[in-house]
């Protein structure tokens, strides 16, 4: 029997990455269940884009065709960069293995070529109700021995005959699964397989300790008309509600062969964007681990070096299936701000690989960061000395004295009309300012604050001011509500700065 993997993946988000200069295939799905829909997707990254034609896929006619663009921009040593994308999707329904070819698009004048693509037509793991069964709820795992900290696939399958047609919504309780951490993985995938409609569901599992584990069953509650029963008014069937449990799992956790910080087979990458930068300029570092197993629960620890700021973003964490297994990457990206010389320190991980049971280890490298002085840093002056004995001025202290002014004052009658017009312009005035407030917060249009920081970034190190703004409003985007910032003079900074 094929893997659960080997299913169909319709709605799932596994791509085949494809590129050649600015162009970038995918197709939904690798391998198909036959019958079942692929959207082939052309991505072009450029202002001038002229797609082919394409009517048929290797014989297959195409169903549907749609085109939509985005654009991106990304702010690289200060400086905004733009990027602008066309994707056009090919939709076609394949019965057999599919070549899908290359194509030729032209953008901004240049000619670019896509790689060919295989589509596999494989068949459905999902086991359909047994003699004629309205519905039938089955639950399977890709593995059913593992060790502390390796990851399972378990999907649940749910068949209803295409015959069948509901009064009220599908309850679904899903199975529970103790002793382990569960995440749903991506988008449930529907399809048709003989004279069923099938959806999965599917539950990414890492067991958190050894020992013998089941999973419950999944429930599921059907409603169909009740042709018996109608409502008071004789319009409307009443509801007759049928539940189907699935299987229970019976899972084998294994102690690690050796302790270590991950389960699985994976790579490391670093990328560092300079080595060598002014005072209170930032340097970028950024950490992406990438390869078989779960990498859900890592984190990658902090770094802590005197006299530096670092700042971080959230963690982002991809999981996908392919052939039945379970791939991550993980990217995290961090930024080292100083006035001094200082080295990132080095990073190491240990990875047990599960194949084999072997300890590997992954790193990080140190760098070195030098900062470049100003020129225009004035040196420190000595004092002037004499045999060695710094000489003194002693000022004498300064009398001053302090002068009374005499103030005439000069009294008037007020005529009773003056009192009242002062009073009438006293209530005015209150009620102006009881609207000024209002009237200040339509006309002023303060900056958001990860807009502001974008702007400002670049300018770090021309201004303290700016220097300052900028560590506060990193503060504040990493969660520290203690920090407080006046968007008058944030707005005044940024349209100071845009103005330059």
């Amino acid at each position: 029997m094929r893997n659960l993997g080997k299913v169909l993946l319709v709605l799932a988000l596994i791509l085949q990455f494809i590129w050649a200069d600015g162009v970038e295939a995918t197709v939904s799905s690798t391998e198909v269940v036959s019958g079942n829909a692929v959207e082939l997707r052309i991505k072009a990254i450029g202002d001038d884009v002229e797609f082919p034609d394409i009517q048929k896929i290797d014989g297959h006619k195409v169903i549907e065709t749609n085109s939509g663009s985005s654009s991106s921009y990304s702010y690289i040593n200060g400086k905004m960069k733009s990027e602008h994308a066309t994707t056009k999707t090919f939709t076609f329904i394949p019965d057999q293995n599919v070549t899908i070819p290359s194509y030729e698009v032209k953008i901004d004048g240049k000619k670019y070529n896509t790689q060919p693509i295989e589509i596999k037509i494989v068949k459905s793991s999902a086991s359909l109700g047994q003699n004629g069964d309205m519905f039938s709820l089955q639950m399977r795992a890709n593995k059913t021995k593992v060790m502390v900290g390796e990851s399972l696939m378990v999907t649940v399958y749910f068949a209803l005959k295409n015959s069948v047609r509901l009064s009220q919504d599908i309850q679904y309780t899903p199975p529970s699964f103790p002793g382990f951490t569960v995440t749903e993985v991506g988008d449930q995938n529907a399809y048709i397989k003989g004279n069923y409609q099938v959806q999965e569901v599917r539950y990414l599992l890492t067991p958190q300790a050894e020992g013998n584990f089941t999973v419950s069953p999944a429930y599921a509650k059907v409603g169909v008309a009740d042709r018996g029963r109608r409502d008071i008014f004789g319009m409307t069937f009443g509801t007759k509600w049928k539940q189907t449990a699935s299987n229970t799992l019976q899972i084998e956790v294994l102690p690690q062969a050796q302790e270590s910080d991950l389960v699985g087979d994976f790579t490391i990458n670093t990328t560092i964007d300079a080595q060598e930068v002014k005072a209170n300029k930032p340097v970028n570092l950024t950490v992406k681990i990438e390869g078989k197993g779960n990498l859900e629960s890592f984190e990658f620890p902090k770094y802590e070096i005197a006299g530096v700021t670092v700042y971080s973003d959230e963690a982002k964490v991809e999981t996908k299936v392919i052939d039945g297994e379970l791939y991550s990457t993980y990217s995290k990206s961090f930024a080292f701000i100083a006035e001094e010389d200082f080295e990132i320190p080095a990073r190491s991980f240990s990875m047990l690989r599960p194949k084999d049971k072997q300890l590997k280890e992954l790193a990080v490298n140190a760098y070195d960061i030098t900062i470049k002085k100003s020129s225009s840093a004035s040196s420190s002056s000595a004092k002037p000395h004499t045999n060695g004995v710094v000489q003194t001025k002693i000022s004498q202290p300064v009398q001053t004295k302090e002068v009374v002014v005499e103030k005439e004052v000069e009294v008037k009658s007020v005529a009773w009309w003056m009192l009242a017009a002062a009073f009438a312009l006293g209530m005015l005035f209150m009620s102006t300012l009881k609207w000024l407030p209002l009237v200040i917060r339509r006309t002023e249009s303060p900056y958001n604050e990860s807009e502001a920081l974008k702007i400002l970034y670049g300018h770090m190190s021309e201004d303290a001011k700016i220097e300052e703004m900028v560590r506060k409003l990193y503060a504040r985007k990493n969660g520290d509500t203690s920090v407080q910032i006046d968007k008058k003079i944030l707005k005044e900074m940024v349209d100071r700065v845009k103005q330059s």
